[in-house]
């Protein structure tokens, strides 16, 4: 009898599409082979079996990256935002600013006081 363990988490698991593959891996091993193959096979000629897998690979890594790299249950892309983000376009010093519910409930009511104040003029005149 096969024993398979059950995961406990069931949100990690995902459902597979085609060849045990999900929609996402799909979605970026086809155009990685559409490029790398037909790359390969142009190249082989001019600069040799060797040279042209490497060239291959190099064309085909960042799809394969995209489809299974996760990183906290992240996709790469999104990994990838969140650093960029972080590292060049957020401000680095972070101050901590609160937004007081109070001091706008405050200014509130002393707009209403004035409003009260220009009304009761406006009538006694």
């Amino acid at each position: 009898m096969i024993k398979k363990p059950i995961p406990k988490d069931l949100s990690k698991i995902k459902s597979k599409v085609l060849f045990n593959l999900t929609k996402r891996q799909l979605a970026c091993f086809t155009p990685a082979v559409l490029t790398g193959v037909p790359l390969f096979f142009l190249a082989r000629n001019a600069v040799g079996n060797t040279a042209a897998t490497l060239c291959m690979m190099l064309v085909m890594m960042p799809f394969f990256l995209l489809a299974m790299y996760e990183h906290n249950g992240q996709p790469l892309e999104k990994y990838l935002k969140n650093m960029i983000f972080a590292k060049f376009i957020r401000d680095p010093d972070r101050p901590y600013r609160t937004n007081n519910y109070y001091t706008l409930l405050e200014k509130k009511a002393k707009i209403r006081e004035e409003v009260r104040m220009i009304v009761f003029r406006k009538k006694k005149e």
